[in-house]
């Protein structure tokens, strides 16, 4: 049996009949609903709350997204969402994210959405990842008998039932439908000469300054009090050479060039503005942590500096759909990009393709720009958190900075990660996690400055 103890026999108890559908390997629920070739329509999400009175299981299905105003109305409670340790914990006898929607079998009171009524089947998580459970229409009324229902998640935008696609035939997709930015030229340059282990400050300087603005820029970020330098800095080869080094003043102006690709408004939490104040952010953090834990310092940077750029490409190729991310993001602080991208893009005309997510979409185009490898792998998966695999460590550092800029109000959700845990993964110890929100907090008015700056 694939299913976890306790879901297992409330089933036996209730007399409730369902099939399991096995699965090979997966990296969380999320993957394993893609991977299950089911209509998302069908499948049910359990989304844990909790306030004072105790926890909540809100059902709904996976292609909606929960309005935690409309449950908090309906309950007159003020629930939040619990973390995924948390989470996890209240489920102890099942793998970590899967969470089965049946609150009965964890004695979790429930509050399904109102449209699950009229489904004539269900599938649901059934403990473990080894495989999903199918339910009929008179199970799945068994299963969720006595709970209370009503209208909970944001109306408007349906998703439809979507085929799953692999990230290779996302990229070709996207390559047939969109017409993909091309990296500009003055990037490309840049990247090049990066590649070249002989390349020199001059030859770098020469390239920058080559370009009035991008000059201008490199020089502000020299003389910003992040760096607290006392001398004159006149031009981009003194930047270089006396403050910044060659690896960061390459990365530097790679970010500021290859962001020239894109046609993107500036306000909203999602604009530009706020794009270049959360990756400033998170390269900072995450050069930090690879100080601490041996790992390129230079690579880790970019990382940090060039993992969001999918919201770019979005905002670049749909506007009006970028803007309404834009609302939904502000309207529903609580709610993961995931499942506002899905939410948005989800509407079965094409777009959906997009719905895998910003982290993908970036992954995707910074192979195509040929970025390296740990900065392709990092944009890609940074939605995933419990991703195993190549560049681990550099997914996780970028994983942890987006933790702790979540809780200083940075970034693009703020629905809250297991900070502890990501840190732990790291080999990062308590000590060390309060060390890097010090650094961060000595230099945030001086990252806020420049991020204005660079997107002006």
């Amino acid at each position: 049996m694939a299913l976890a103890p306790r879901l297992q026999q409330f089933f036996n108890h209730k007399g409730i009949a369902y099939t399991e559908l096995p699965l090979e390997p997966v990296s969380g629920f999320d993957a394993a609903v893609i991977a299950c070739g089911e209509p998302q329509s069908a499948i049910l999400r359990a989304t844990l709350l909790i306030d004072m009175q105790g926890a909540l299981m809100v059902v709904h299905t996976f292609n909606t997204t929960l309005d935690l105003n409309a449950v908090n109305q309906l309950t007159g409670r003020r629930l939040q969402p619990l973390t995924a340790r948390q989470a996890d914990r209240l489920f102890g006898d099942c793998d970590p994210g899967f969470h089965p929607a049946v609150g009965g079998a964890y004695e979790v009171p429930v509050l399904v959405d109102s449209a699950i009524e009229d489904l004539d089947r269900a599938v649901i998580a059934s403990g473990t990842d080894r495989a999903l459970v199918r339910l009929d229409g008179r199970s799945l009324r068994l299963a969720l008998a006595g709970s209370r229902k009503g209208n909970v998640v944001i109306r408007g935008q349906a998703g439809g039932e979507r085929p799953a696609l692999t990230l290779d035939q996302v990229a070709e997709q996207l390559q047939k439908l969109y017409r993909l930015p091309p990296m500009p030229a003055l990037a490309l340059r840049i990247l090049k000469l990066t590649s070249n282990p002989e390349a020199t400050a001059r030859e770098l300087a020469e390239l920058i300054e080559f370009d009035p603005s991008l000059t201008a820029q490199i020089l502000r970020y020299a003389r910003s009090a992040l760096f607290n330098y006392q001398g004159q800095i006149q031009s981009v080869q003194e930047a270089v050479t006396r403050v910044l080094g060659f690896d960061r003043v390459a990365h530097v102006a790679l970010g500021i060039a290859s962001v020239r690709a894109f046609d993107v408004p500036r306000k909203g939490m999602l604009g530009m503005d706020e794009f270049w104040r959360h990756s400033l952010y998170a390269a900072f953090l995450t050069q930090n942590m690879a100080a601490m834990t041996g790992a390129d310092k230079g690579l880790a940077y970019l990382c940090g500096l060039l993992h969001n750029f999918g919201l770019l490409l979005i905002g670049h190729l749909f506007p009006q759909e970028f803007e309404e991310l834009n609302s939904l993001r502000e309207a529903n602080p609580e709610v993961s990009m995931r499942s506002l991208e899905q939410q948005v893009f989800g509407g079965g005309q094409g777009n959906d393709v997009l719905e895998v997510g910003h982290g993908a979409i970036g992954g995707i185009l910074h192979r195509l720009w040929q970025l390296p490898d740990a900065v392709v792998k990092s944009a890609g998966v940074h939605q995933q958190l419990d991703y195993r695999g190549e560049h681990e460590n550099y997914v996780l550092m970028v994983q942890l900075a987006n933790a702790l800029l979540k809780e200083k109000g940075v970034g693009d959700e703020f629905n809250p990660d297991d900070i502890e845990i990501l840190a732990q993964r790291l080999g990062l110890t308590a000590d060390k996690v309060e060390q890097l929100k010090e650094q961060m907090e000595r230099v945030a008015s001086d990252i806020d400055d420049l991020a204005r700056s660079l997107s002006a």
